[in-house]
């Protein structure tokens, strides 16, 4: 005999789902914060477990699970959260990278970290899928340049693409399941990056780029520098305001030097697209009657 809580599906031998959805992430939850609760609920939704399941594998009420799985009101100690990852059979290795880089967000300090990582049990080793392990030794390199592209700093791209391939390996069956693990997982980072990435006039920022280019030229005059500055600036703050594969593509090839035959595989779009993309950008900016000859620097064919 089934539990009343339990209503059966007419015709259907399964149970259906007990309770409700969690509600939506509140907008107080930060950019790191998602980057965590995301794949969780996820997880969450396709293991067909309920808000009441978690109640019982966890041991905590379902005010406080419903509240992390929302992030609402205060940021969630590790204890809760590592009793529900593991009831979700989620990789803890991870999810911990990121749940301290959103209690950093949160503004909790390093000794509040600790404490609440002592309140669990020492993790044993885990190792991401070797699939994975060798997707993102391959990716590593020119998702950092692209991410220092946009980000205009080592530190910050590369704790961005860490953060990546954390969030993949959370979701890597998705991304497994999906039609093109490559596709998925640039997505993924470009969705990364230009939530960090300074914003002007609505699009991003790669004005700063001028300087490094300049800086990396033979230009000796004062004046001149400044001149090809801001030519510069005017060029690149264009390449900003480009359609998203668009600017991709001309930020991979001509400001990160990855190679013609590379950058699909680094996309996950066709050489095809990828050509077809480059032509559309060069047009795009020849129309606006931005040319520069100078090294590393496309000009509009």
């Amino acid at each position: 005999m089934k539990p009343p809580s339990v209503p059966e599906q007419p015709g259907s031998d399964e149970p259906s789902r007990r309770g409700r959805k969690p509600g939506d992430i509140s907008e107080e939850a930060g950019a790191c914060h998602r980057a965590w609760l995301k794949p969780v609920r996820s997880r969450l939704s396709v293991s067909r477990l309920t808000l009441d399941d978690l109640v019982s594998l966890t041991g905590y009420s379902k005010t406080r699970i419903s509240t992390l799985l929302r992030g609402m009101e205060y940021y969630p100690g590790w204890e809760i959260t590592y009793s529900v990852v593991r009831a979700l059979d989620l990789p803890v290795w991870p999810l911990r990278r990121l749940w301290t880089a959103a209690a950093r967000e949160a503004h909790k300090d390093q000794e509040w970290i600790e404490e609440r990582i002592h309140e669990v049990q020492s993790l044993k080793p885990e190792r991401p899928p070797v699939a994975h392990q060798a997707f993102t030794d391959a990716m590593r390199e020119p998702y950092t340049a692209y991410a220092r592209a946009l980000l205009h700093s080592d530190p910050r791209a590369h704790w961005v693409v860490a953060e990546t391939f954390d969030i993949l390996w959370l979701g890597w069956d998705e991304a497994v399941a999906s039609s093109d693990v490559r596709r998925h997982a640039w997505r993924l980072l470009r969705s990364r990056v230009m939530l960090r990435a300074h914003h002007h006039g609505g699009h991003p920022d790669l004005r700063p780029a001028a300087f490094s280019t300049v800086t990396q030229s033979r230009i000796g005059d004062l004046t001149a520098r400044f001149a090809e500055v801001s030519e510069l600036a005017a060029f690149f703050d264009a390449v900003g305001q480009l359609p998203p594969d668009q600017l991709d593509i001309i930020v991979l090839r001509h400001l990160c030097g990855i190679d013609d035959a590379t950058v699909p595989t680094v996309t996950g779009l066709s050489p095809a697209r990828v050509h077809a993309y480059d032509h559309l950008a060069r047009g795009a900016l020849e129309t606006i009657h931005l040319r520069h000859d100078a090294p590393g620097v496309i000009t509009p064919k």
